[in-house]
């Protein structure tokens, strides 16, 4: 391989891992449980993520529609070109190639995206897609990826369900956490049982009953993970249970008004707790 490609491959991985570092730190600082190529992955398909989120949240200011799908075609082809001229694109393609990105996963991504221009209040029906696409794909994606160097175990149906109900469980604790954002400043309403009632203590204990149910289920998956991407998502997962409990306790009443967020230090310390105890 030329130098000057290497280089370049570096450069662009570099600038997916400072989108992944821009827009979550409690997502960034759980992949450096990860080894280095897999926490160079995680940033380069959540850099594309991102971007197409925030195509449909308002960054772009163009027709929304015709830009995402001018993107999707691009994240789809990218994987058959070995040059970029858009670093984020080219890191994305490193990725997609190394692991087997299933093209329908990326598809089932930018069609939860549509809903987001379409639809400002779910059916149960809706909600279930937009989930799958939003963020169990993502899951299966993230799976790809700690796997990409070991021997395909058995056990792969099991770990998928896993990575499906973890997925659906971080989606749903950041639809109640922006709650209020979404309403006031996007239009968007994610939970069917607001849609004639405002949110009350019994919606909200429902919501958190139905996000605990999924946090148990995804468990046993976790704990069947390769060691470093177990750290990983364990730590990730107790930040998200951190945070569910947080929304847990707060009146309804808040969560129409203000964002619960877990503080940066809190963050931290629930990370390297969760270390220890996965060791």
């Amino acid at each position: 391989m030329p130098a000057a490609l290497r280089l370049y491959d570096a450069t662009a991985c570099r600038a997916a891992t400072q989108v992944l570092a821009g827009y979550s730190t409690s997502f960034s600082a759980a992949t450096r449980l990860l080894g280095p190529r897999m926490r160079r992955d995680v940033a380069n398909l959540y850099a594309v993520v991102r971007i197409a989120d925030e195509i449909v949240d308002g960054a772009a200011d163009q027709d929304v529609r015709a830009l995402l799908d001018s993107y999707e075609r691009a994240v789809l082809a990218a994987p058959a070109q070995r040059f970029h001229t858009d670093p984020v694109l080219h890191a994305y393609a490193l990725t997609a190639r190394r692991c087997g990105f299933a093209p329908q996963h990326l598809q089932a991504f930018f069609a939860s995206m549509r809903q987001d221009i379409d639809t400002t209040m779910h059916t149960p029906s809706s909600l279930e897609s937009y989930i799958y696409g939003s963020a169990e794909v993502i899951g299966l994606l993230c799976l790809d990826i700690f796997l990409a160097d070991a021997p395909c175990p058995t056990h792969r149906p099991q770990l998928e369900a896993g990575a499906r109900r973890l997925g659906a469980a971080f989606q749903k604790i950041n639809f109640l956490r922006d709650l209020g954002a979404d309403s006031r400043g996007l239009g968007r309403t994610y939970f069917p049982q607001l849609r004639d009632h405002p949110l009350d203590a019994d919606i909200q204990a429902g919501i958190i009953a139905d996000i605990r149910a999924d946090l148990a289920a995804a468990a046993p998956a976790t704990a069947m993970l390769p060691l470093r991407p177990r750290c990983a998502v364990t730590a990730a997962t107790a930040v998200f249970t951190q945070l569910a409990d947080t929304l847990a306790a707060t009146p309804p009443a808040e969560l129409t008004r203000t964002r619960v967020r877990v503080s940066n230090p809190r963050k931290l310390l629930t990370l390297a707790t969760s270390l220890r105890r996965t060791h």
